[in-house]
């Protein structure tokens, strides 16, 4: 029986995938074809999850462990594919392919003769494909596969009406949000592995006497790396101080809005959270900043809500309070009622927004024929001079997006403008000298004093951060913006090689991605800066697409092999190298973090400017469509 289970879920994770690749093949024009591999491919995939859960249930209903795949493994370490099925995972997954079944249907006529029909249909396949994996990691390094295909496809989404500036720019917020959000796992994951000495399952983390044993000496551990689950939490769930992308990612077509953001994608800072709960939950310092978040985001959202003027933004402010509630629910330790609420209030925005658009026009009727004033409500017995003051804050949204700019991107954006004596003619000259200079002392290691060599580490992934800063603030020349974050790979990477314990081949493997992805990614924008003399900066979005679709297409998957998409050889060297970063040495391990945020941002900040918003030239006007 244990064995149905296993090929039923290697079942659920191979429908998904050949369901995108076949997409794939499908002609733009082919509709009826298109639509059809997307409705199968989730019946499919809906019979296998139900098939999985009654065998599940027949078995016992008791958590299930699977290891699948080693992609790599080496003496100390390992990437091992892990899957793990529990009630956490059989809610989420039954939830999601019944929503996303739902969507694919309602698409085949809501999107037809779009130009985009065949794009739209990929990225839900291709969505479906990261929510699959997260849905049923065994660990973080399954997760995080499935964690960055979510932010993917996610900015695709958003930015589906590319030929617009608004659906664009949100895109590249919300995509900056979820980097946010890989700080924290990828800092929880370091931490984790130097606790458990391994990579550490959840099937292992709900053996109470083995978490107490660990966390016994190393309580500050504990909390830094439940503190660190929780940022990536709250950034994927819009909980404060990470709220406002939601209403901005609803910039999408109808059907993504409501499958992703209003039920689905939205519900996995909670899903995080639960995954991890055997983990955190005998912390209390932890559970009351989990309520404390909860309980001021909800506050925050209530208010703002009430006063959006689309329907759309409305259901997200909505969504976010109701997270808010899950996420008190989750700090009290009530799982049962966690999963009921986020089913509940799943299938609930899924309707509201599917009907967002005919719900309008319903409405201006409805006030023309039969307006009747509102009965007095609870912000009318308020003085006149609070409501006032509350309104004007819930339409500013309390000022929470403006604040997150300063404290978070401002700093880097402050930092990067201070290094703009950089330019490309002395980057030319001065860091190859700097980066002999420490090659050199890699390799006379041993005859450097030991508290010298203690400290160099730290000064080399200080100087790739601040490479990577001075790459976020470019906006006049994109190949050196690339350039920068390319080189801040090979920094990092230089200042991990001084801890004895690392491995050249380890290097090799890291490094191989980010210099053969990256070296594509140079020529492609040579060959664009011939073909775009006169429109080719970062000052503003370009919409290149229009003229060059291949090229647009090719740079698009270099940057992701650059950023360290999975499966690539750079993301499988980055959790390598990530694993040799010593226990002590948390401003390497926060700089290199940082520095993978951040070139991701920059990455997609190229190609957005480049590649995405209304095309420069005029004889490429598009009319403005709706979502």
């Amino acid at each position: 029986m244990r064995m149905n289970i296993h090929d039923s879920i290697i079942a659920i994770v191979l429908i998904a995938s050949l369901g995108f690749f076949a997409s794939l093949g499908a002609r733009e024009y082919q509709e009826r074809l298109i639509s059809r591999i997307g409705f199968f491919t989730m019946v499919l995939q809906t019979i296998a999850v139900l098939w999985a859960v009654m065998l599940w249930v027949i078995n016992g209903a008791n958590p299930i462990h699977m290891q699948e795949i080693t992609l790599y493994a080496t003496k100390g370490y390992s990437f091992i594919i892990d899957f793990y099925i529990d009630s956490v995972s059989v809610m989420y997954m039954s939830v999601g392919v019944f929503l996303t079944s739902l969507i694919t249907r309602y698409s085949r006529y809501y999107l037809h003769l779009e130009s985009g029909y065949k794009r739209f249909f990929n990225t839900i396949l291709f969505f479906n494909i990261g929510y699959t994996v997260t849905v049923l990691a065994g660990n973080f390094e399954t997760l995080f596969i499935g964690w960055e295909i979510l932010g993917i496809s996610s900015f695709l989404l958003v930015a589906f009406y590319h030929e617009r500036y608004l659906p664009v720019r949100n895109a590249v917020k919300v995509f900056s949000i979820y980097r946010i959000g890989d700080v924290g796992i990828l800092l929880a994951m370091w931490a984790s592995h130097h606790l458990w000495h391994e990579n550490i399952t959840f099937f292992k983390l709900h053996n109470y006497t083995l978490v107490h044993e660990h966390l016994s000496g190393h309580s500050v551990i504990g909390i830094f790396i439940s503190l660190c689950i929780l940022v990536a939490a709250a950034a994927k769930s819009a909980q404060l101080p990470f709220s406002t992308w939601l209403p901005r990612a609803m910039e999408g077509p109808t059907p993504s809005s409501a499958i992703f953001y209003g039920s689905l994608s939205v519900h996995f800072g909670v899903f995080l959270l639960l995954r991890t709960e055997a983990f955190w939950q005998h912390q209390p310092s932890v559970r009351i900043i989990i309520g404390i978040i909860g309980l001021l985001t909800t506050l925050f959202a209530y208010p703002v809500s009430r006063v959006q003027s689309t329907v759309k933004t409305q259901i997200g402010y909505a969504s976010i309070a109701q997270i808010g509630i899950m996420f008190i629910e989750i700090a009290m330790g009530l799982q049962t009622i966690v999963l009921i609420h986020f089913a509940g209030n799943a299938f609930l925005r899924t309707y509201q927004l599917l009907i967002s658009p005919s719900i309008v026009s319903y409405k201006i009727r409805d006030m023309q024929y039969h307006f009747n004033p509102n009965a007095q409500s609870v912000e009318d017995r308020l003085p006149e001079k609070l409501r006032n003051t509350l309104y004007v804050l819930s339409l500013r949204e309390f000022y929470v997006d403006k604040v997150l700019t300063i404290l978070v991107f401002g700093i880097f954006k402050y930092v990067g403008k201070k290094l703009s004596f950089l330019s490309t003619a002395n980057i030319a000259i001065v860091l190859p000298i700097v980066y002999g200079a420490a090659l050199l002392l890699l390799l006379y290691q041993q005859s450097i004093p030991p508290m010298l060599s203690d400290y160099i580490p730290n000064m080399v992934a200080i100087f790739g951060l601040l490479l990577v800063m001075r790459s976020f603030v470019e906006r006049k020349r994109p190949r050196l913006s690339l350039f920068l974050v390319i080189m801040n790979h090979l920094w990092i990477a230089l200042g991990i090689s001084f801890n004895e314990s690392f491995d050249a081949m380890h290097l090799y493997l890291y490094l191989s991605g980010v210099i053969l992805m990256g070296s594509l990614a140079l020529v492609l924008l040579t060959l664009l800066k011939i073909k775009e003399q006169s429109y080719f900066d970062l000052n503003q979005y370009y919409g290149h697409i229009y003229e060059h679709p291949r090229l647009s297409f090719l740079f698009f998957i270099s940057i992701l092999g650059v950023m360290g998409f999975p499966i690539t050889p750079t993301f499988i060297g980055e959790d390598v190298i990530f694993s040799h970063i010593h226990e002590h040495q948390i401003l390497v391990a926060f700089a290199a973090s940082t520095s993978y945020v951040l070139g991701g941002i920059s990455l997609i900040r190229i190609y957005a400017r480049l590649f995405l918003g209304n095309h420069v030239k005029n004889y490429h006007e598009v009319a403005l469509k709706t979502s």
